[in-house]
């Protein structure tokens, strides 16, 4: 192994400048290219400015031979890119989602096995401290649970071409919600069996619907609902909330109020997606007599909140000890395959107007 993990970038929106700051700050890395299809016209961020341009990605991949490639384009071009990355010899950490449908996600994880090469996946909540103590105080609540998450996003200012040109690729309870799909899988420990969806077309500059709802049912018997919407109609009103339910009791994140950037709504905020003021944790056990609660409500206050940036720095940490240390990333690249199939069954459930089974 070099002294540096010699990283091409490969798209250079809001995750993959952050992700590529991580890079350049990172000892521990090399950037030797950065790509986007369009990057000539782009205002390059001025820490990254003087590295390789690239608008070609077998270009790029055939002249800079990079040991890694950081994926964070088009959802529609993921599957594609990590593919021919990991044929040229190289690790992968890509933005969600893995791919736009199953069978190209299957494909993606099965070559990395076949060539043992890392790869690993956005999944910015499993590295965040905030979420990790949600699913563990989750996670000892009893069975079943019953988890209600949302992220409804008001698009307006950067977010408004931003969220318009997503939904080309893919709908917001898709895009979004293998995160949230993927805490509920790590909540119960369970087998999705079931999937509704629901969905709407709000938005006329949209060429799919903007707004989403999906139930899942596990094996054990615990039910979750996640609720997505992008647009400039779209409400803030509970666009927030994250709960979850279970018969000892819940536990539930609370947002952190803050006032408006000039243009720019609280939920279009990148650094609202993720943030917590504190965990509350409610205890249902009642008293024999009068039924009154045995004990007061737990808040758990986030003091030391990563911000964004900190996050995406967290995740590269991670792929940089995955590939130097040879961690197994099993668990995780299956996670990121099941998470997906349960969003995809959503949209499949609402443009075929009916439940789906998962095998």
């Amino acid at each position: 192994m070099p002294d540096k993990v010699r990283v091409l970038v490969v798209g250079l929106g809001n995750m993959g400048a952050s992700h590529a700051s991580a890079y350049h700050r990172s000892p521990g890395f090399e950037i030797v290219g950065l790509m986007s299809r369009s990057i000539k016209d782009k205002k390059i961020p001025d820490e990254l400015a003087g590295y390789p341009l690239f608008e070609d990605y077998d270009v790029a991949l055939a002249e800079t031979r990079p040991d890694a490639v950081s994926i964070n384009s088009w959802p529609n071009s993921h599957a594609g890119y990590a593919i021919k990355a990991i044929n040229a010899g190289a690790h992968v950490f890509m933005e969600k989602p893995l791919a736009t449908n199953i069978a190209d996600a299957e494909a993606v994880v099965k070559l990395a096995r076949e060539k043992n090469r890392k790869l690993v996946l956005g999944y910015i909540l499993r590295v965040h401290p905030s979420w990790m103590k949600f699913i563990e105080l989750g996670q000892t609540l009893g069975k079943p649970l019953v988890m209600r998450l949302n992220l409804n996003q008001q698009s307006g200012g950067p977010s408004y071409d931003w969220h318009k040109n997503l939904i080309d690729s893919l709908i917001p309870i898709v895009d979004c919600g293998v995160h949230y799909v993927d805490v509920m899988c790590q909540l119960t420990g369970a087998k999705p069996v079931r999937v509704h969806g629901i969905g709407a077309k709000l938005w006329a500059e949209a060429d799919k619907p903007n707004y989403g709802h999906l139930h899942v049912t596990f094996d054990d018997g615990s039910v979750g609902w996640y609720e997505a919407g992008w647009g400039p109609m779209m409400s803030e009103v509970a666009y927030f909330v994250k709960d979850v339910i279970g018969p000892k009791g819940a536990v539930s994140i609370v947002p952190n109020p803050k006032a408006h950037k000039d243009g720019v709504s609280d939920s279009s905020d990148i650094d609202q997606h993720t943030k917590t003021d504190a965990i509350q944790y409610h205890h249902a056990e009642v008293n024999p007599g009068d039924k009154t609660f045995v004990r007061k409500d737990e808040i758990f206050t986030m003091t030391d909140e990563p911000g964004h940036q900190e996050l995406c720095d967290r995740e590269q940490a991670f792929f940089l000890k995955s590939i130097i240390e040879d961690i197994d990333l099993t668990e995780q690249m299956d996670a990121a395959v099941n998470s997906l199939r349960i969003v995809l069954a959503a949209e499949q459930s609402i443009n075929e107007g009916r439940v789906v089974e998962l095998t």
